[in-house]
């Protein structure tokens, strides 16, 4: 698991540990020396409005047999619950009770004075995933697989219509639920935002009622134990996997959380992550790990019929990434502090 990234003046290189929003970077002891927002989520006890998964233990159970094969990821910990301590190598960003209290602070504060709350990794950050991926959208709509997806294209309000309103999103980690409001704005019509925080998602629910987006779904629900029974053309992942690595099981966690997107997304979608924790190139060789690890699963005798299908198509490939971002140099190498990331569902 990738640690927290640092600035380049702290950084061995530069390339490989990218930073997080100086206003994230809150240590585990930080955090939770916050004992009124740590009492704020306790008595808060968020639930899913899906209630519990009958499959879940075994879930888990998979993802820590398919981890111990492997030799570049840690042993599994014994934490039983998000609530525990997590150690020197994680954050209190990968606690649900965490972003329980955030967000219970920041509904309060849009209740009263109507702040919209964080933009997680910044407006522009937000801008340019949203101009590339409405192109990219637009490009496969038209046939076209892109080597490489530059500046906007321009297209009438007519085209944008007829080639994105046929696409169906998904918004996991939804937060404030902005991403979909800037998609609704490009064209896009079928919008849904998840996230695992009730506060999140009624936020999101009413920054989008009083800014006019009755279209856009908001659902509580959890990306690693998730109830929806639908697939999508189109999954959006701004921050949600880089939560997840902190957690203190994160290793296995990632694990879950590339089965359900699998499981998500339409066969031909696309899904697109932005991180602030990982290069292009870790993120890419993070897919190719699960590919490899369900080609094998396919090649055992127990394999079901849908695990058969991987044997001959991996689950994803790569497909492009943002090239826009602002670089910097150090020690010789070229790193960007934001990765953006499209890959294709086979």
């Amino acid at each position: 698991m990738a640690g927290m990234r640092l600035s380049p003046e702290e950084s061995p290189e530069a390339n490989q540990h990218l930073q997080l929003p100086q206003q994230q970077l809150q240590t585990g002891r930080e955090a939770a020396s916050d004992d009124d927002r740590s009492v704020a989520a306790d008595s808060w006890s968020i639930k899913s409005d899906y209630g519990s998964t009958l499959d879940d233990e075994q879930r888990h159970a998979d993802a820590a047999e398919a981890l111990s094969s492997a030799a570049n990821f840690r042993p599994a910990s014994d934490y039983s619950s998000d609530k525990d301590e997590p150690d020197a190598e994680t954050s209190m960003l990968g606690l649900q009770s965490y972003w329980d209290a955030a967000y219970l602070d920041e509904l309060a504060n849009f209740r009263e004075h109507g702040h919209v709350g964080e933009i997680w990794f910044g407006t522009d950050v937000m801008d340019t995933v949203i101009s590339w991926t409405k192109s990219l959208c637009t490009d496969v709509s038209q046939g076209h697989i892109p080597n490489h997806v530059g500046e906007p294209k321009p297209q009438s309000v007519e085209q944008d219509e007829k080639y994105l309103s046929c696409w169906s999103v998904l918004d996991i980690g939804t937060g404030n639920g902005l991403l979909l409001q800037e998609l609704s704005k490009q064209g896009f019509t079928d919008l849904t935002g998840t996230d695992y925080s009730e506060g999140a998602i009624d936020l999101a629910r009413s920054l989008a009622d009083r800014d006019g987006f009755s279209n856009i779904k908001f659902l509580v629900d959890d990306i690693l134990e998730t109830k929806l029974d639908r697939q999508f053309q189109l999954v959006m992942d701004k921050g949600t996997l880089d939560a997840i690595g902190l957690h203190p099981d994160g290793p296995i966690k990632r694990i879950m959380y590339w089965d359900s997107v699998s499981k998500l997304l339409a066969p031909g979608g696309i899904l697109v992550i932005t991180s602030c924790n990982h290069t292009k190139d870790e993120l890419v060789q993070e897919v190719e790990n699960f590919n490899q690890r369900n080609i094998a699963i396919s090649q055992e005798p127990s394999a079901t019929k849908d695990q058969e299908t991987h044997r001959d198509h991996p689950p994803f490939r790569y497909l492009n990434h943002v090239r826009t971002y602002p670089t910097f140099m150090f020690g010789g190498s070229v790193g960007s502090r934001v990765a953006t990331v499209a890959f294709l569902r086979n």
